[in-house]
């Protein structure tokens, strides 16, 4: 089974998207936008290293928890490991969702790699670099307004980025660019 070098967990989470979710940061991070609000996150191999099958036991244990993010970090540095977190989530019927500084572009290159094999799992993919001059506090779940919330199935399905509209998480495209 799968290693993920973890920061931390938040396991009642509203901030990382709509509901109560539980959220997972990893640690490590290839991007350092400047104005992270994780910076911390930024080293790899630093975090507690977490079997995927004890993360797996740790989100099924609170029955109210539907919703689960990934962040960090950069998740998708880790995207064999986050790969086997998500089959499992998926077939409990989990919604999944990520922060990525990364692209959908980017993330849709290799349809061979682990990246793109954990995108066709996510529901959600809140996309691209945090921009410290695009930082807006009524953005909904973004950090900046140059970040996009797409749904995946409907994106990978159509080739193209495709904007997440439902009424769940109608209010993180509150301010669109």
């Amino acid at each position: 089974m799968a290693v993920i070098d973890i920061s931390g967990f938040a396991p009642n989470s509203i901030t990382d998207g709509p509901g109560l979710r539980f959220s997972v940061f990893c640690q490590g991070c290839v991007h350092h936008c400047p104005g992270c609000h994780n910076p911390e996150t930024h080293e790899f191999g630093i975090g507690t290293k977490y079997d995927v099958q004890d993360i797996y036991k740790m989100i099924k244990k609170d029955p109210i928890v539907r919703g689960v993010t990934f962040s960090g970090g950069e998740p998708f540095n880790q995207a064999e490991g986050f790969y086997e977190l998500a089959k499992l989530l998926k077939a409990d019927g989990y919604e999944l969702a990520a922060y990525s500084g990364f692209t959908f572009e980017q993330l849709t290159k290799d349809k061979e790699s682990f990246e793109y094999k954990l995108l066709e799992l996510l529901d959600i993919l809140v996309d691209g670099p945090f921009v410290l001059a695009k930082r807006s506090l009524s953005a909904g779940f973004r950090g900046s307004t140059n970040q996009r919330i797409l749904n995946v199935p409907k994106s990978l399905e159509k080739g193209q980025a495709v904007w997440e509209i439902s009424a769940r998480w109608q209010t993180l495209n509150a301010v669109m660019e």
